[in-house]
Formats: C-alpha cells, sequence, structure tokens
C-alpha cells in the first residue's frame, strides 16, 4: 500500500517532530533589519531547529534557504501560490517546479493558507491572499486539492487557516476547517493569531470553537505577533509578524496546549525583525512550549530528556 492510501493514523506514525523554528520566503532573511538566522542558530538554538520555506514557485529558493540546507538543518515548504479548490491551478509546469523545490529543501511535509492566493492565472501581478468561503461546499473542494496535493508529492499537506478582514459564508472558521481535515483525512497548521484575527472580526471570544475542534489533528502551530490598528471609526488587528504575541494570541494557546498531542513543530513568524527584537518574546516561547505541551505528547515523546530555556 502506498504512503498516501495509508490512513492519517498511519501516516502520522512516520511524521518526525521537528521543533521550534522561524520561518521565511524569498529574500526575506536577507533583508535589511531582518532576522540574524546564523545569530539564532547559535544563541536560541532551541528556537531554531526547524525552518518554514515560503515558497513561490516562480521565484524559487533564496541563498540563505540553501545555507539552512546544506547545514543539514530541518525544513518545511509553506507554499505561497496554489489556490487548493481551484482544480485548474494543479497544471503540471507548477507541479514540476514544486517538485524540483522538494527535492532542493527535502521538507518534513508541504503547509500553508487555504485561501485564495491569486486571482484569475497564476501570475506576479495577480498574486494576494483572501479566506476561503466558509461554507461546506467549498471546505470540500479544499480537501479534494489537499489530496490532490498530497497525491502528487507524495507528501502531507497540512492547511493552515488564512488571515483576513471580510469573512463570508455560514461555518464558523474552525468548523470549515473541520470539515476540510475530516474529509481530507489530514492534519492542520493551526495559526493562532489568525485565529485572534478572526474572532476579533466575529466579535467572539478568542477560543470560541475551540472545545469542539479536533485539536489531536494540529500537527504545526503557528504564534505571531500583531498590531491593533485604526481607520476612522475601524479597529482591527493588522498581521504583521511584529515581535509581540498579543494576549489573545497567548490566550489561544493556553486554551489549547495541554490538547496538542500530535503536535509537531512550531513557527515562530518573526523574520523582518531584529534579533534583538524578537529574543525575549522566542525564549519566552519555548518555555512555554516545555512547560504547557503535555508529556505524552510528540513534543517529549521524541526524547526522553529535553532541556528548557530559562
Amino acid at each position: 500500500m502506498s504512503q498516501v492510501q495509508l490512513s492519517f493514523d498511519d501516516r502520522l506514525k512516520q511524521l518526525p517532530t521537528l521543533g521550534m523554528g522561524i520561518s521565511t520566503e524569498f529574500g526575506a532573511l536577507s533583508a535589511p533589519n531582518s532576522l540574524d538566522v546564523q545569530r539564532l542558530k547559535r544563541e536560541l538554538p532551541l528556537c531554531a531547529e526547524v525552518l518554514e520555506v515560503g515558497v513561490e514557485v516562480a521565484k524559487g529558493i533564496d541563498s540563505d534557504t540553501l545555507q539552512w540546507v546544506a547545514e543539514s538543518c530541518p525544513t518545511t515548504y509553506h507554499f505561497l501560490d496554489i489556490n487548493l479548490a481551484e482544480p485548474s491551478d494543479f497544471d503540471q509546469l507548477w507541479l514540476e517546479g514544486v517538485r524540483e523545490i522538494i527535492s532542493q529543501i527535502n521538507p518534513a511535509w508541504l503547509c500553508g493558507d487555504a485561501g485564495l492566493w491569486h486571482h484569475g492565472p497564476r501570475a506576479e501581478e495577480h498574486m494576494l491572499l483572501l479566506p476561503p468561503i466558509l461554507s461546506r461546499d467549498s471546505a470540500y473542494a479544499f480537501a479534494d486539492g489537499i489530496i490532490q496535493l498530497r497525491e502528487e508529492t507524495g507528501l502531507e499537506v497540512f492547511p493552515e487557516n488564512p488571515p483576513g478582514h471580510v469573512f463570508v459564508g455560514p461555518l464558523h472558521l474552525l468548523d470549515f476547517f473541520a470539515i476540510v481535515l475530516d474529509r481530507a483525512d489530514t492534519g492542520m497548521l493551526l495559526d493562532a493569531a489568525h485565529l485572534t484575527i478572526y474572532q476579533d472580526f466575529k466579535g467572539l471570544p478568542v477560543t470560541t470553537g475551540l472545545s469542539s475542534f479536533p485539536l489531536d489533528r494540529v500537527i504545526e502551530l503557528h504564534m505571531a505577533g500583531g498590531s491593533v490598528k485604526r481607520s476612522g471609526e475601524l479597529t482591527f488587528i493588522e498581521d504583521d509578524h511584529s515581535p509581540v504575541i498579543l494576549p489573545g494570541t497567548w490566550e489561544i494557546y493556553e486554551t489549547i496546549a495541554s490538547s496538542l498531542v500530535e503536535l509537531r513543530a512550531v513557527i515562530f513568524e518573526c523574520e523582518r525583525n531584529r534579533f534583538e527584537d524578537c529574543e525575549a518574546t522566542l525564549r519566552s516561547l519555548r518555555h512555554q512550549l516545555d512547560h504547557k505541551l503535555p508529556q505524552n505528547s510528540s513534543w517529549f515523546r521524541r526524547s526522553n530528556e529535553f532541556t528548557s530555556i530559562r
């Protein structure tokens, strides 16, 4: 039986636990005032165990990522250019590019925001990110795209709840993704910062819907900073990946941590900030992971001993 024909529970047994890391995309780590990833690896190695590589196939992989890979450090592949719900997006030229990048960075899995990455044909001037329509039919379409990409690559594909300031459709965001996970028989990348933005938009407590969500399907967790912005009478949260994690995002983590039994990776999205600005949050997040995640989780099963940053 091929890997993709196995049930998710069986496939899950073969997934590595990667630990804590940061994200990047083409040119991010070499931009002015960006994170010094080599310094991060030297001074906070337990915060630099994995690199999430944001990928647009048309741009390829930058030198910072290639250096990371050359040092035999783990990666994940975060797609930035596929509308999973649109079958026409799975063209052979794009798929060939995906396979080539997979061969370059050897990711543990693929993941990315399950939304609209481009409008019309895939082209630089059409790139954007909009949330999905929160309906059952839309969830089925995204799930079918996840299955197809998994079959095309032989790797797990974990959808991420995207950010947004306008959401349409009858379903709560978490109910939508519960349908996606069930139909695609897969796990999820839960972005706590994005969920904070959604709950704020809906005027809901930040933990709404989490008690009934299949948290044992959360394989990867994203934490990131955000900023409260005002435009006229409108107040909203900007997903700006600033170094300070908002209280609502911390509350989500505190609420779900004890249920994250299959968590394999945690990414702090902070690459466009200086090390000095990120250090305190990186240390705090690692401390929270080592002290709040359950002892019977994959996080701790990878080793009988672990060291916390204090």
